[in-house]
């Protein structure tokens, strides 16, 4: 037998090779790899040659610890064929390599763990990463830090090429916005921190159902502003402001981050009147996905979605009908006129966390990890 025993990569080793051009390239890899994949329309038609970068991934399986659906193990299996990531995740086509991944993602979701003396991480996740070619188990991946960052590395592609690019072509490197984030939890942290990393942001409005949580993730982002302008990499200075409603942190605002438990409506179209160029990015996990914006924000928005499919078999009920997929607007550059509202309703991939876990495992090999 020459099998031998799967490498694990720690979360501190993942922590130290994430980056916002790795991540980004990945994920629009696999939002594209989704809406390229070919279709069979029935059991007697060939399926077309998989020359191009091609998708499989099912729908999640969910198996539930306890009555109240709080504590639950997810399943998320993908393989993603054909694809290329590029050494430095900037689109160099010299440096890109050829890749196929066959990844399946185990996550556990036990809200109350909050609450426990010391509290621990409501979502804890890990990615197996097998040979495409053998189907041996090759590396197990810690996956927590993969799974916040591709979420909200989603939410950044969606507001590039939805919001930003019905302005033009190079919009997100010219156009200053300012920023709503909704709940300030693990999710919203890192949504504002990046939105800030990666686009011009005058102002960010923050808000969360206990204030001391927006103070807190206020100080923090001040903070690595200020150190940032130390050491003369700031990309502009931001205006940070903590609101005492989501109300108040949604007016006046061009893109609005969602990232809540909440089975409520927290933002409703009359808090949009007055800006009717919005792009909202809703990425909470509470019992319903679209829960948390109303149902007449809906109705008057252009709802776009990562993947068709699983669209079908998770948003049930959703009150408005789904654009597409953002995939086909990356490829084929349809975007929202200016005057519109736009949805980008995020429910994450296995496809996305495969094609990330690839990337880390690809710069870890390189830095000798």
């Amino acid at each position: 037998m020459n099998s031998r025993s799967p490498v694990f990569y720690s979360a501190d080793a993942v922590r130290r090779v994430l980056n916002w051009p790795m991540v980004n390239e990945a994920v629009e890899t696999a939002l594209k790899a989704v809406v390229a994949t070919p279709t069979i329309q029935d059991d007697k038609q060939q399926a077309p040659p998989y020359s191009q970068s091609h998708v499989s991934q099912p729908a999640r399986s969910v198996t539930s610890a306890n009555k109240e659906h709080s504590k639950m193990l997810l399943t998320m299996p993908a393989f993603v064929g054909n694809y290329r990531l590029t050494s430095n995740g900037m689109g160099d086509d010299s440096s890109a390599v050829s890749c196929s991944t066959l990844a399946c993602k185990v996550v556990t979701s036990f809200r109350s763990n909050q609450l426990l003396q010391p509290p621990l991480p409501s979502i804890s996740a890990n990615i197996l990463l097998f040979d495409p070619g053998t189907g041996e188990l090759n590396a197990i991946m810690a996956g927590t830090d993969i799974t916040t960052w591709r979420t909200v590395s989603a939410s950044l592609v969606a507001t590039k090429y939805l919001f930003f690019r019905r302005f033009g072509p190079h919009a997100e490197r010219e156009l200053a916005i300012n920023v709503a984030i909704v709940g300030c939890g693990v999710q919203g942290q890192l949504h504002a921190a990046a939105m800030c990393a990666n686009f011009k942001v005058n102002q960010l409005n923050l808000y969360n159902r206990t204030e001391s949580k927006a103070q807190q993730l206020a100080n923090q982002l001040e903070e690595q502003i200020l150190k940032a302008d130390n050491n003369c990499n700031a990309p502009n200075k931001v205006n940070i402001k903590v609101c005492s409603s989501a109300r108040e942190a949604v007016q006046q605002v061009d893109v609005i981050c969602v990232a809540t438990y909440s089975k409520e409506a927290l933002i409703q179209a009359s808090d949009l009147r007055d800006k009717r160029s919005v792009h909202i990015n809703a990425v909470g996990a509470g019992e319903v996905h679209f829960g948390e914006v109303a149902a007449d924000i809906y109705e008057e928005s252009l709802v776009y979605v990562d993947c068709m499919s699983n669209a079908e078999h998770e948003l049930h009920g959703l009150p408005a009908p789904i654009v597409g997929e953002l995939g086909a607007v990356i490829i084929g550059g349809s975007y929202p006129t200016e005057q519109a509202v736009t949805i980008f309703q995020s429910m994450g991939m296995a496809s996305e966390d495969a094609c990330v876990a690839e990337a880390v495992q690809m710069a870890l090999a390189s830095c000798g990890k």
